[in-house]
């Protein structure tokens, strides 16, 4: 008996580094397929006739981008994605995109989304207070920071109360729609886990995205690509 408790348990540690490196790899690539999948649906949505104001896009300092999740990652009555946050580097945040900080979303109460249905959003923070809020911790929209739909359309006016007062402005992608929507009650923070394993170490998401330090990665290529094709130059 005692030989085989003892054989189990050698067992158990040969085995134990095996699984959890497999768990590691794994993880590390769910994480790159959320940074790859960030970057295509940026530029489709950006690609889209009447899409996000270039006049907005031009004047925003971050760009965050959740692609479609699972049916099986929407409970009831919240939601929860996750993606990738880049902005334009430098302290006064006018310098070239950084590379991503991997990003999380989650409550609030999507009542459009039908059964679970998987849907893309698309948010651009428009000051310094926005970024650097999401950048530190968990923010609460609405509350913490304040957001309000996004205009569409290329000539959209931009000059309405809500898109002057808003330090976030949001959108969303369903069943081929694009539409400014509201993510009241939403939390966005720093998903530090996906970061370290994108990046291999611990880094702060304030370090990733603004020291110009950190390299971009291999899967955030079309993100950031896209990015500067599309508004490579901040306009106040």
């Amino acid at each position: 008996m005692k030989k085989l408790i003892t054989y189990l348990i050698s067992t158990l540690l040969v085995a134990l580094p095996i699984l959890s490196g497999s768990a590691w790899a794994a993880d590390q690539e769910k994480d790159q397929d959320r940074l790859q999948n960030s970057g295509m649906v940026l530029k489709e949505i950006l690609d889209i006739p009447d899409d996000i104001p270039q006049d907005l896009l031009d004047k925003a300092d971050c760009v965050v981008v959740f692609p479609s999740v699972l049916k099986a990652a929407f409970i009831v009555g919240g939601s929860y994605g996750r993606g990738a946050m880049s902005c334009r580097q430098g302290q006064d945040f006018r310098g070239a995109w950084g590379a991503p900080s991997m990003m999380a979303l989650e409550g609030g109460s999507f009542g459009f989304q039908i059964g679970g249905q998987a849907t893309d959003f698309v948010l651009l923070v428009m000051n310094e207070r926005g970024a650097r809020g999401i950048l530190a911790s968990k923010v609460k929209l609405g509350a913490d920071a304040s957001v309000a739909a996004g205009p569409v359309g290329r000539d959209a006016s931009a000059e309405t109360d809500a898109t002057l007062r808003a330090e976030i402005l949001s959108y969303s992608r369903a069943r081929g729609a694009f539409i400014g929507v509201s993510l009241d009650g939403s939390t966005i923070r720093p998903d530090d886990g996906a970061n370290r394993q994108i990046y291999g170490q611990d880094l702060p998401a304030r370090q990733i995205v603004l020291s110009g330090s950190v390299a971009i990665p291999a899967g955030a290529r079309e993100l950031i690509s896209t990015l500067d094709s599309r508004t490579p130059r901040h306009k106040s």
